[in-house]
């Protein structure tokens, strides 16, 4: 096969048999750049690596209006529903819920790598607050 102004052979309108590569280049970089931006948002929910049960099992399912979902990240910021909040905030949460509904249940997610006084004193505002029903969410043990 010759390439070039060198090919002494005329050989006419031969299809060419190579594959044209930038469009698929470019459509590639684009859809790289959407995933990239669009990972994050993916990712929505706060990720922590949750204790481990043995005994992590759900005991019955309670409506999404009686609990409210607490989580603390390993660095002990809380999150309320999904919300990052400061602690002033989540002492007024907690003692508004008290008074609304007293028998709400706190589901406590909180980080392995957080210290137990940041749990214990989460746990103080809810009692504080009225609220006496706290869940612990762990990962179910594998073994």
């Amino acid at each position: 096969m010759a390439f070039g102004r060198l090919n002494t052979r005329q050989s006419g309108d031969v299809p060419i048999s190579s594959i044209n590569v930038t469009p698929l280049v470019d459509v590639m970089l684009v859809l790289v750049v959407i995933f990239i931006l669009a990972a994050p948002m993916l990712a929505a929910s706060l990720r922590l690596q949750l204790p481990k049960a043995r005994s992590a099992a759900p005991q019955g399912t309670v409506a999404r209006s009686e609990t409210l979902l607490v989580e603390i990240n390993p660095s002990g910021a809380i999150w309320v529903q999904g919300r990052e909040a400061s602690d002033e905030a989540v002492q007024q949460q907690l003692n508004a819920l008290g008074g609304r509904r007293p028998d709400t249940e706190i589901q406590l997610r909180a980080d392995t790598a957080v210290p137990y006084g940041r749990v214990v004193e989460l746990m103080g505002w809810a009692h504080a607050a009225g609220l006496t029903r706290i869940g612990f969410v762990t990962e179910p043990d594998k073994r």
